[in-house]
């Protein structure tokens, strides 16, 4: 296959172009290969039209981000962005390409950047976005991040993560599996997600995910780490709430719907309704490790949650084979789950929580 070389400026000529017209949208197709990110501006409407793109061998970059991302003015109330989508047509691909070495343990090492530049799209403080009907490869961290981003839709995403693996002799392996000694550091693309909402993300929905995620599938992740430090919103809360999951059909190495929240950060009105395990005869993997996660015996931040602080979360129709087929740790209250069933030897629950919530569980 054919890319057009060096196409990140025309592909922003054609969007910078369409904004001095005074149009709010623009098409394009091909075969792209990308080496610097595409800014997107308010009110504007990407539509990629059977369109391949590939980020550039040895480029530290976003293929995407809002135009406001990573600028001073951006950290502010005043710097949101608005009302920005990329919309798939036919069969749209965001490739990562071939990996660049760039991961979390040497981010903002030895010359490399910050891991963040690795998102495939990466929005911030955006107010109203749309990322619908995409197929996302080769991502080379998490896939799409989002962090104090709300009132946004992504629907119809399909993920195919890098699943090689480097073996004691440096030998390449296809396919990623619990059982090998020493397994997980023989991962070439770590934490390769597929959705992340960070702190300050609500009102947003998620539906019909597809694919193989290295890691999980879809995150919601209320942390005050070094990454919401870097795109915190000055005098903005960090909660994460109103978020609507449906339909998750995914083979997940980890866990197809997790959520977390520590520090402080509240995790509310949470809805997770259709997760699907889709890993049986997966050609990448041998099986997950959760259906739905929720919490962690594990500390990332300064505390632990409170149950005041992770609360009102329903989670229903979920069938996995993953080793749990849902866990939970920490405080919580309020919460449902309905209808959790699992297939081919997975185990129903791992329950460290700190209430019992056998009367929450409905089957």
């Amino acid at each position: 296959m054919e890319f057009i070389k060096n196409a990140s400026a025309l592909i922003q000529g054609i969007i910078d172009d369409a904004v001095l017209r005074g149009v709010n949208a623009a098409t394009v197709s091909g075969n792209y290969e990308i080496d610097s990110t595409i800014l997107l501006p308010s009110d504007f409407s990407l539509t990629l039209d059977n369109c391949h793109l590939r980020m550039a061998d040895g480029t530290f970059c976003n293929m995407f981000t809002n135009a406001s991302c990573r600028t001073e003015k951006g950290r502010t109330e005043d710097g949101v962005d608005y009302n920005i989508t990329i919309r798939g047509v036919g069969r749209a691909i965001l490739d990562g390409g071939k990996y660049n070495g760039l991961s979390e343990l040497t981010s903002l090492k030895d010359g490399y950047p910050h891991i963040s530049v690795n998102n495939v799209i990466l929005f911030t403080n955006v107010n109203g976005f749309k990322i619908q009907n995409l197929h996302v490869r080769n991502q080379r961290w998490w896939a799409l991040n989002f962090i104090h981003c709300c009132n946004g839709y992504i629907g119809g995403i399909d993920f195919l993560a890098d699943c090689t693996r480097i073996d004691e002799n440096g030998v390449s392996h296809k396919g990623l599996s619990h059982t090998i000694p020493g397994g997980y550091q023989q991962i070439l693309v770590k934490n390769a997600d597929g959705i992340d909402l960070r702190a300050g993300c609500h009102d947003i929905i998620i539906e019909n995910i597809t694919g193989f995620t290295e890691d999980d599938t879809v995150a919601l992740t209320g942390l005050n780490g070094e990454l919401e430090k870097m795109y915190t919103v000055e005098g903005r809360e960090t909660d994460i709430y109103n978020v609507i999951i449906r339909n998750v059909v995914s083979s997940a190495f980890c866990t197809n719907v997790r959520l977390l929240n520590q520090s402080g950060v509240k995790l509310y009105n949470i809805l997770v309704d259709g997760v699907f395990d889709s890993s049986k005869n997966s050609p990448y993997m041998d099986h997950g490790l959760n259906g739905v996660r929720i919490g962690d015996m594990s500390m990332y931040g300064t505390r632990h949650a409170t149950e005041d602080e992770t609360y009102n979360i329903t989670v229903r129709n979920v069938c996995s084979r993953a080793e749990y087929a849902l866990r939970i740790a920490g405080a919580m209250k309020d919460c449902l789950f309905e209808n959790i069933r699992t297939f081919d030897g997975a185990a129903m629950l791992a329950n460290n929580a700190t209430v019992d919530i056998t009367g929450y569980i409905k089957n």
